[in-house]
This record gives structure tokens, C-alpha cells and sequence, in this order.
């Protein structure tokens, strides 16, 4: 089983490389960078882009693009950029210093992997702040998302799924198996729009909060009410997650036992005179929830990195799914290739974690041997 840990370890680096280098090179053909960008602020509104630039992204020329760079922007044109004719190539050319775009894309790539290997993830062009600490400052609103999201699916899921199988066929299977449907059919957001309609102020009552994980007065409640404010504000979005993720665990747990109730060992089970209670938890149980236990830890980085964007967006919460919006939209890439290289790295360690959590579970399955 060493070995297999210890392979695994070693085939995290070539991955991550890989992905890192492609996304890499699929942004150097998007249009819209952060030059760009900038040029569209400049043509747009000089005065507040005069501010941006010469003080606010905090770059290495920061200082210098600023008060005679647009007394001298009509003088020349420039056709490397959209939108970029009647600028003065000279400021267009301290906007690409700025960013680090004087530098060939090979150059650029070898000088982040080499700054990520030290897990330096450089600073945001438009936050002026360092990449980690961003990441760090807005987790703690993603994990209580994924944390909770995931262990109310959990709870709600498995016996749920259990009391399908047994039920296989009856009243309780079919309109359960619609509700299903229909939580598997609607999006998460679309669950997060209608509960702010209804219950956070949009058409009828005002029961819940609209933004942020606490209230303003949060440093001023007892520990219980800070508890309970905490709680409070997590409903509608951990509701939204949990309506928009239950059904295809459901399924799965159902499907699990079913096809574990039919085997021969079951059989013999029962033909001992065990009661049903002891033949389910005591035989069925161990062996139906292996994919879904081991599959705990990847549950919990997907609604963690993936499911929270949009539900983070609609209610206002400043997590890692709106900071990695916003670094798309404003092509923020120290923001956008940082996020990705943990976010990566985490899934790549994850995976492994799923696999040893197969053989905790039932200690009879030998990865050494299924390589073999």
C-alpha cells in the first residue's frame, strides 16, 4: 500500500504541470486581458483609471503610469490591443511592465511555476493584495457552505436511499422518486432564487437575511447569538446546495443496496432466520455504503469549488466561487491561476484520500495487486 501512496504522490506533479500549462495557453488566446482591460477603463474613463493605474494595482510602474502618460495618450496609436488607437505606445508598453506582459509567454509561464513551486502566487493585478491571502480571507465562507451542504446531504441521502431500496416499488418509493426528479432537474440557483423571492424580502416575507455569514452587530452578541446569527444567515444558501445535491446521492445509496440485497450472502442470511434489521446493518450495510462513504471526501471539495458560484453570487457571500468570478471577469490571472493551482492540487490529494478511504472501509480491497 506504500508503494501505491508513494506513486501517487509522485504522479501529482506531471498532473498538475500538465493542467497548469494547458489553461495556461488557453488563456493566452482568450481576448480581454488585464491590458486590455486597463485600455478599456483608459478610452472609458481616464480620471478614475488614472487612479487605478497609479496607485491601485500596486505593480512595479504603478507610479509612473500616471499624470503626463494621457496628456501624451492622443499623440500616438497602437493596434496590439483592442481599442487601443490614439493611445501613446510608450504608456501601452508601461501598462505591459506593469503586468508582466514585456515578457514572452514561455518566459512568463517558467517564471510562475517556479514562483509556485515556492507557493508564491504573486499579487492580484486589481486587488493590489497577494493571492494567498485573498484565498485565505474568503475559505472560511466556502468551507461553511461545503461543510455543512455536504454533511446535511449525507444525513438526508443514506436513509433515505436505505428506506428506498427496502421500499423498492411501493407508494413511498414512486413519490419520493418524484421529488427526486425534480431536485435533480432544477439547478441549485434556481432553488436560491426562489427561496429569496419567498423568504428573504423579494415578493412576500423578510424571515432571512440577504448577505454576508453574519450580521453587522455580530462583535457585540453573546456566544449563542453569534452561534445562532451564523446559523441563521447559512439557511437559505446551505438550502439551496442541499435541494440542488441530495437526488443523486439518493440514487446512488438506493442503487447500492439494491444490488447488494439480491446477492447470495444475503440469501444465506436469511435462510439462517436472521431478522431484516440484522441482515441490513449487519451485512448489507458494510458492503452497499463503500462508494458512498469513500466518496465523501470528493463530495465535499465539489460542492466546496464548483456548486457554491452562483449560490455565493445570489446571496451576496464573499467566498472563493465569487473571488474566482470576478478574477474571470476582470481577467485578474494571479487570482485565476493561483485558485487553480490549489484548487488542483487539493482535488489531485482528494482523489488519493477517496482511495485509501475504499480500503478503511473494507480492508479486502488491495490497490497493489489490482496495479499488478
Amino acid at each position: 500500500m506504500l508503494a501505491y501512496i508513494l506513486r501517487r504522490l509522485l504522479l501529482i506533479l506531471p498532473t498538475l504541470l500538465g493542467i497548469m500549462v494547458i489553461n495556461f495557453v488557453i488563456v493566452q488566446f482568450a481576448p480581454g486581458g488585464p491590458v486590455e482591460q486597463v485600455i478599456a477603463q483608459v478610452t472609458g474613463t481616464a480620471a478614475d483609471s488614472t487612479a487605478r493605474i497609479s496607485g491601485g494595482t500596486g505593480g512595479e510602474t504603478g507610479g509612473a503610469v500616471g499624470g503626463g502618460a494621457f496628456a501624451q495618450a492622443a499623440e500616438g496609436a497602437s493596434a496590439r490591443y483592442r481599442g487601443a488607437q490614439g493611445l501613446d505606445p510608450e504608456f501601452i508598453k508601461r501598462i505591459e511592465k506593469q503586468f508582466g506582459f514585456d515578457k514572452p509567454a514561455h518566459e512568463r509561464l517558467w517564471l510562475m511555476l517556479k514562483q509556485y513551486v515556492q507557493l508564491d502566487f504573486g499579487v492580484s493585478y486589481f486587488k493590489d493584495r497577494p493571492v494567498t491571502e485573498l484565498i485565505l480571507e474568503k475559505l472560511p465562507v466556502s468551507i461553511s457552505l461545503g461543510l455543512w451542504t455536504t454533511l446535511i446531504v449525507y444525513l438526508i441521502s443514506i436513509p433515505l436511499g436505505i428506506a428506498k431500496a427496502v421500499r423498492d416499488g411501493s407508494r413511498f418509493d414512486i413519490w419520493t422518486s418524484g421529488v427526486i426528479v425534480v431536485g435533480y432537474a432544477i439547478p441549485g440557483f434556481l432553488f436560491a432564487v426562489l427561496l429569496v423571492v419567498l423568504f428573504a424580502g423579494g415578493s412576500f416575507v423578510q424571515w432571512f437575511p440577504l448577505r454576508g455569514l453574519t450580521s453587522d452587530n455580530w462583535a457585540q452578541l453573546s456566544l449563542m447569538g453569534k452561534i445562532l446569527d451564523y446559523f441563521w444567515h447559512l439557511v437559505l444558501p446551505v438550502t439551496a446546495m442541499v435541494i440542488g445535491g441530495f437526488a443523486g446521492l439518493v440514487m446512488l445509496t438506493k442503487n447500492s443496496f439494491m444490488e447488494e440485497i439480491n446477492k447470495l450472502y444475503v440469501l444465506t442470511a436469511r435462510a439462517k432466520g436472521l431478522s431484516e434489521r440484522r441482515v441490513l446493518y449487519g451485512h448489507i450495510f458494510r458492503n452497499a455504503m463503500l462508494i458512498v462513504i469513500a466518496g465523501f471526501p470528493g463530495a465535499f471539495i465539489g460542492i466546496l469549488f464548483t456548486s457554491s458560484l452562483l449560490i455565493e453570487v445570489i446571496f451576496s457571500l464573499d467566498g472563493l466561487g465569487l473571488l474566482g468570478f470576478e478574477a474571470a471577469l476582470k481577467r485578474d490571472y494571479p487570482i485565476m491561476f493561483g485558485s487553480l493551482f490549489i484548487f488542483t492540487l487539493l482535488g489531485l490529494i482528494v482523489n488519493l484520500i477517496s482511495d485509501l478511504m475504499y480500503v478503511l472501509v473494507d480492508p479486502r480491497i488491495d490497490f497493489e495487486s489490482r496495479d499488478a
